[in-house]
């Protein structure tokens, strides 16, 4: 069993926002498919972080998580910027049974173990340091975060940490999102938010303090999920 990472599907089956449009991205939900369906196995688990469906509402988000379902493994997701369908975990998993999508798991507040690691994470933030109301959002992420690397531990397996944003983006820092992952001596942060041709210059992809740092944003991956562990 094997866990893979990917990020930004940006799918939009059920709504009118075609990726198609943006450099890079033509026929970009055949691509995905194919390169899913040749390297992830039904044992396998992938950690979709963020930005998953163009959907307005959750209703409205069917057709892409059933492209999502069909696709091998079992997949656990993170809120991304754009996820203007997200409602209540209650909800989403309603929502989830009430459709057969059995197989796709939230973390939100939690990990879950994906063989002897946990996934954890959260969607993270930036922020103007001079805004309160991005001081509040940024202080929530982190009890997020804070939240799942404790279930991490309650399971008692290794972190693996997964962020929609960046904690570091166009030389900015994070610093309470940065701080949570050294105090709790994690060694992979995997994230998306990036694209185009300038996404690698623009957030590290490789160490920083200490922290391996990897951009898994869908284009940027050649839109095929990459091996974690």
């Amino acid at each position: 069993m094997s866990l893979y990472a990917i990020a930004d599907l940006h799918l939009s089956l059920g709504a009118d926002k075609p990726m198609d449009v943006f450099e890079g991205w033509k026929n970009y939900t055949e691509r995905l498919q194919k390169n899913w369906r040749s390297v992830v196995g039904g044992e396998d688990t992938v950690v979709i972080a963020g930005d998953i469906s163009w959907a307005m509402k959750l209703e409205d988000s069917q057709r892409d998580f059933r492209f999502i379902h069909e696709l091998p493994g079992k997949k656990l997701i993170l809120k991304g910027n754009h996820d203007y369908w997200w409602s209540t975990r209650q909800k989403i998993e309603h929502f989830f049974a009430e459709n057969g999508f059995t197989d796709i798991g939230l973390i939100h507040n939690c990990a879950a173990p994906a063989g002897d690691r946990a996934v954890c994470g959260t969607r993270g933030w930036l922020y103007n340091a001079e805004s309160q109301q991005d001081k509040k959002i940024v202080s929530r992420e982190v009890g997020r975060l804070n939240a799942s690397l404790d279930d991490a531990e309650r399971l008692g397996l290794k972190p693996v940490v997964f962020l929609h944003y960046p904690p570091v983006y166009d030389g900015m820092e994070c610093t309470e999102i940065l701080d949570v992952l050294t105090s709790h001596k994690i060694s992979d942060c995997y994230f998306g938010h990036i694209h185009g041709s300038l996404a690698a210059k623009r957030a590290p992809d490789g160490e920083y303090r200490g922290i391996r740092m990897h951009l898994i944003s869908c284009d940027y991956l050649g839109f095929s999920p990459i091996l974690v562990k």
